[in-house]
Parts: structure tokens; C-alpha cells; sequence
């Protein structure tokens, strides 16, 4: 019989085998591909024949693993043609390494059993409401966002409703947008349901990797808590997906297959017509719209777990402040920093420029380090002593000779976390300070700094914007923005909207235990606007005001976006190609299409990058012209297509 097999790839078809055994829609067969072999899927549909005159092959075995469901083919089908990539490519973030895992001893999951769940949480009036709105009791697609202010006992809400699917023997996925958060919440995890669930993330050991892809494939494991890609996992009893921290913006995958998570995992749950519950302090403008819409159903906790208060602001004004040459802190902050301290509080430091300065510019010769293959300047890591790319990973030293042959006196421009801890310190010797960035934590020591803090054990933290995602520090009563102005400016359509939920999401890592709390912002910039955004303790009020201006200037989510960007090594060559092509999709898609401009970012990785950007209605017919458009425009060798549907950073 023949078989359509789908192989991982950048195919956007199946091709089509001879078999001698029986095979069913998504068995998992070895098939011979070219001069070695391969892993491949019983598709759902064969290629479209090309009166091509060749010989078909036989499928050489079929793996003993759970066939892929036919609702998982549909959704990866679907997911190919919303995103713009090949067939091919969305099997491959299913595999393991296009490959399979058979057979693995019970023992290896062991640790994964789901126990007797015996954990009692009594919920408060507000969260029983929040539960019952959830409606996990069936299995049929729903969306219900759980908003809440931060504090407020979202985790043990939907713990609650995670708990009702386990015990239905449902299979139930909790994504986050971030690794570094991952230990944390596994050990809040355990505390509630008393096992252990299966850890899933770009970091874990091909092992762990294997045993886990295998104990969701055969209903093995009930549990998967993960990054991104835990999404594709071969799920074989799905029940719910929870998407936490909804709104942030590390859901999106900018490299390789691009897709942004949240969006999928709706579409999955569509596929597999089971419940999602998207949780937020502050919705995505998107999500925002689609409960205004009805098409989303949600609850909102108001109030924080035992009426705990939410942190006050102020506004150190620095037009009125002055701050002390080679100092980024003002005297006035020290003072109240002091006071928080004397009583036992924490504090953090917040400011979200990783290593120790953004700029080195010798003073004589007055040139600055810059990368040699993009576009940007290296920023200086004085505890590597190293200068780094933060987009290559290019890496240099510190020293260079001058005009007058001899050595340039460098100075630094502008802070990071690591010159802020400098500052710190000298101003508090003795109190144990500690930055928290992506720099210093990693899978080693994440748990062992983690719990230093939670024990309060570090007085001071110097952190980036990974330290606002769902952390919890009961000791943490008060936090510094060193620069506010630093993330308020630039061009970006989503930068207001990024800004708001950072720093509420910051904020809520303050006063969670009940005790008074405060976020002392720095600034030069008295915008009575953006600080009410900030501040103001029912964010619905901005969203309210960004919708309306979205609609007004047909952004999104009123329109769609896809970004298409061209990158080559020749400049000249890229800028002539980019115009030609626009000229082409205009003839051949109904559009708008703007541009083409420079990427603010030109060069990155040796390579020119020039944007167009393509808006229209919102329906994937959008995708279906560009892709029948595509094929047929030869680009000159060296030059590279990427597509970014629904894109969020335009750099």
C-alpha cells in the first residue's frame, strides 16, 4: 500500500512510500530519505502529484510509540500555514532531534506519578468565583483569562483547577515565559500536589529530554511544565493548558521557526476542543480586545491573598535632585533605602541594562568599541573584563591603541546592573549584595540564589527585568527603578504597553507578605501620562485608551502584520533586491505594503537586514497569497527571506 510520510524538514509535503505492513494516520515509521534514513509521520494527505517519473520506496520499520493523534496533525498543519513555514519544520519541533524514543522502564518515570492529591487550600470568596468561572469540568475549547493584581493567589486558583483535571487522569500542560523561572515554581508545584512534574526547556539534558517526550507520548507522565517549546510535545490524554504570565513578551520565538506560543496554545487547545486559561496581571492589548469582544471569557481577582496592600509610589524628581559625578543614584534614595533596611526590608535595585556600562568611548580619540559584525557597540562586562555582543556573542578586550600610538584612555558611558552594584556597595559595605540577571543566573545555581533570597539572606538585589516575572520574595518591601526614562523612549508600537506591564509586574514582587511597601522612581521625565499608567492601580483604564488608538490607526489587533525581512552580505546588492521584491508583492497580494527601510538594527551577524512590512485584514487570507506569491520570485543568490507573522519587536 502507499503511504503519504511526512519527513522533518523544510518540505512542506509528504512524500509518498510503499509499505508491506499496515499503517495508520500518525504511526512513526523509519523510511530511507536520499543516501541515509529518517524518522517520519503517517501524514494525512499525500503530495500533489507532478507526473514525476520515480521509483517509490518501502518504509523500513514502524517505531513501537503511540501514534500522533489525527487533532495534533491538524494543528500542526494549521500551524505551518498560519506561520509561513514548511510542513516539514513544524513536525520537527516535535521530535527529538528528528528522532523518536521507544520503550523506556517504568522506573524512569517513577518520579513523575501522579499521587494522591490530599493538599487543602482554602480559597477566599473571590478565588472559589474565579475557580467556578474556569469550567474545567468539561472538555470542550474554551479561553478564560485569570486577571488578577499581583499577590492576588492566581497560581493556587488555577493550581486548583489543574488539580480537577489530574484527578480526571487528563494530561495537563502549564506554560512559562521564562527558564530562570522554572525551580521556583516547581517547588511551589510540589508543595500543593505533593510529586514532582516533568521540567521541560531548552536546558535540560537529552536524558531528561527523552524520558519525558516518551512519558507524554504513552500517558506516562500527567504533567509537563515548560518554555515555548513544551508546547509541541506529543501529548497523548491532553486535558488543559495554562498559559501563565499571558501577556509577556518572551512567549514570542524570534529565531528559527518563528511563532509566538501564546497564540499557538490557543490554536492547540482549539485542535484538541479541551479548556485554556490564560493568567495575567495586566492582559495583552490582544487579549484585552478579546474579552471586550466576548470571545474570551475572564475573572479578575482585585485584591491581593489576605487583603495584603499593594506598594506605594514616588517620583524622585532629578531635575530637582542633584546626583554626584560617576553616580546614578541620588542621595535621597540612599537615605530611604537606609530606612528600609533598619527595618529588615529588601530591597532591589532595578535597572534593565545587563553588564556594567552600554558604551566605552576613548577620551582622546573619542572613537567607541563597536562590533565588527553588527551594528551596535559592545557593552562592557567588568566582571568577565570582556566587551560583548549581546546579538553575536562577539567578544574583545579592553584595549586598543590611540592616535598618538599610545594606549586610549577609555571612559564609560551610561550604567549597568554591575556598576550600579559598585555604587551599592561602596555605599553599603557590609550588607550582602547580589546582581540577578541573565548573566548570573543560570540552571546551577538558580535554586541556591533563589533560596538565599527567599530567606532574605541577601539584603540588596541588583536586578534586570527577569527578576519582575512571578518571582515571589516575602522580604522584598522596596524597589528602586534607577532610570525610568531609559525604557520610555524609542519607537516601538507595544512600547507603552511593555512598559506598563513591566513595571506592575515589578511592583508586585514588593509587599506580598503584608508588610508597607514602596517603588521609588528616578527620573527626569515628569510625562503625567506615563506615570499615571504606571502607577494607576486599574491598568483596564490604559488598555481602554491604547485600544481605542489602535483602532484609530489601524494597528493591531484591527489589522494584521507581517514583517518580512531580507538579510544578505552585500548592502547595495539587499537594498535593490528589497525594492524589486516589493514591487513584485504588490502586484500580487491585496495589501498594504510599507517600506522598504533599514532594519535599526542594519547588520547583525555580518549580515545587511532590510524590513517591509505587510498589513492587512485580520484572516489568515493574508498568508495564503503571500505564500502562493513567494515561490515565484527568484531572489539573488545570498539573500535570505524570514517571515514574521503578528510580530512584536521590529528591530
Amino acid at each position: 500500500m502507499k503511504v503519504p510520510i511526512l519527513i522533518p524538514n523544510i518540505f512542506n509535503h509528504p512524500f509518498t512510500y510503499e509499505s508491506n505492513f499496515k499503517l495508520n494516520l500518525g504511526d512513526y515509521v523509519e523510511v530511507p530519505f536520499g543516501n541515509t534514513k529518517a524518522t517520519g509521520v503517517v501524514w494525512d494527505d499525500f503530495e500533489k502529484e507532478k507526473n514525476k517519473n520515480y521509483k517509490i520506496k518501502n518504509v523500513i520499520k514502524k517505531f513501537q510509540v503511540p501514534s500522533l493523534s489525527k487533532n495534533t496533525i491538524s494543528f500542526l498543519n494549521w500551524f505551518s500555514k498560519y506561520n509561513m513555514i514548511p510542513k516539514g519544520m513544524a513536525l520537527k519541533l516535535l521530535l527529538l532531534s528528528n528522532k523518536v524514543v521507544e520503550n523506556l522502564p517504568k522506573k524512569d518515570f517513577h518520579k513523575f506519578t501522579k499521587k494522591n492529591l490530599i493538599n487543602k487550600v482554602e480559597l477566599n470568596l473571590h478565588q472559589k468565583e474565579s475557580l467556578k468561572e474556569m469550567n474545567f469540568t468539561n472538555k470542550k475549547f474554551r479561553v478564560h483569562v485569570l486577571q488578577g493584581v499581583t499577590g492576588s493567589g492566581k497560581t493556587i486558583v488555577y493550581f486548583e483547577a489543574f488539580k480537577k483535571i489530574l484527578e480526571k487522569n487528563y494530561q495537563g500542560l502549564i506554560l512559562l515565559p521564562e527558564i530562570g523561572l522554572t525551580s521556583q515554581f516547581e517547588k511551589k508545584f510540589i508543595d500543593f500536589f505533593g510529586f514532582q512534574p516533568a521540567i521541560w526547556h531548552s536546558k535540560i539534558t537529552k536524558k531528561n529530554k527523552e524520558i519525558i517526550w516518551s512519558g507524554v507520548a504513552n500517558n506516562k507522565i500527567k504533567t509537563v511544565i515548560g518554555a515555548r517549546s513544551s508546547l509541541f510535545l506529543p501529548f497523548k490524554n491532553l486535558g488543559l493548558i495554562i498559559v501563565d504570565e499571558e501577556h509577556d513578551q518572551s512567549y514570542k520565538q524570534d529565531e528559527g521557526v518563528i511563532y509566538n506560543a501564546r497564540d499557538m496554545a490557543i490554536s492547540r487547545a482549539s485542535f484538541e476542543n479541551i479548556p485554556i486559561n490564560l493568567v495575567t496581571a495586566i492582559p495583552s492589548v490582544e487579549t484585552f480586545d478579546n474579552i471586550k469582544k466576548g470571545k474570551y471569557k475572564h475573572s479578575n481577582l482585585q485584591s491581593r491573598y489576605q487583603n495584603a496592600s499593594l506598594p506605594n509610589y514616588e517620583i524622585i524628581n532629578l531635575n530637582k535632585v542633584k546626583i554626584k559625578p560617576q553616580s546614578w543614584i541620588s542621595d535621597q534614595i540612599f537615605d530611604k533605602v537606609n530606612l528600609h533596611l533598619e527595618k529588615k526590608d529588601q530591597v532591589l535595585f532595578f535597572l534593565n541594562r545587563r553588564g556594567f556600562s552600554p558604551y566605552v568611548l576613548c577620551k582622546k580619540c573619542l572613537k567607541s568599541f563597536s562590533c565588527p559584525n553588527c551594528s551596535i557597540n559592545l557593552v562592557y562586562h567588568k566582571n568577565k573584563n570582556l566587551l560583548l555582543c549581546h546579538y553575536c556573542g562577539y567578544k574583545s578586550k579592553l584595549d586598543r591603541n590611540c592616535k598618538d600610538k599610545a594606549k586610549c584612555e577609555f571612559t564609560f558611558c551610561g550604567p549597568g546592573v554591575e556598576r550600579i552594584f559598585e555604587e551599592v556597595k561602596k555605599k553599603f559595605p557590609n550588607k550582602k549584595i547580589s546582581i540577578f540577571s541573565s548573566d548570573s543566573i543560570n540552571k546551577k545555581n538558580s535554586a541556591e540564589i533563589l533560596k538565599k533570597i527567599v530567606n532574605n539572606e541577601i539584603q540588596i538585589l541588583i536586578g534586570t527585568q527577569l527578576i519582575s516575572k512571578g518571582f515571589h520574595f516575602p522580604s522584598l518591601n522596596c524597589i528602586v527603578v534607577v532610570d525610568i526614562d531609559l525604557t520610555s523612549q524609542g519607537h516601538d508600537l507595544r512600547g507603552t504597553e511593555k512598559n506598563l506591564q513591566l513595571y506592575h509586574q515589578l511592583a508586585g514582587r514588593a509587599g506580598r507578605t503584608g508588610r508597607p511597601s514602596t517603588v521609588y522612581f528616578q527620573t527626569y521625565n515628569l510625562d503625567k501620562n506615563m506615570i499615571n499608567n504606571i502607577t494607576n492601580s486599574d491598568p483596564n483604564i490604559f488598555l481602554e485608551k491604547e485600544l481605542e488608538l489602535r483602532k484609530h490607526n489601524n494597528l493591531p489587533p484591527f489589522q494584521r502584520f507581517i514583517s518580512i525581512i531580507l538579510t544578505g552580505p552585500d548592502e547595495k546588492k539587499i537594498e535593490k533586491e528589497s525594492v524589486n521584491f516589493k514591487n513584485f508583492i504588490e502586484k500580487n497580494i491585496d495589501s498594504k505594503v510599507l517600506g522598504p527601510v533599514n532594519s535599526p538594527i542594519f547588520r547583525i551577524k555580518k549580515k545587511f537586514r532590510v524590513r517591509l512590512l505587510i498589513r492587512g485584514k485580520k484572516s489568515i487570507s493574508i498568508q495564503n497569497s503571500l505564500a502562493a506569491a513567494l515561490p515565484k520570485f527568484k531572489f539573488s543568490s545570498g539573500i535570505k527571506l524570514t517571515v514574521d507573522v503578528d510580530p512584536i519587536n521590529f528591530n
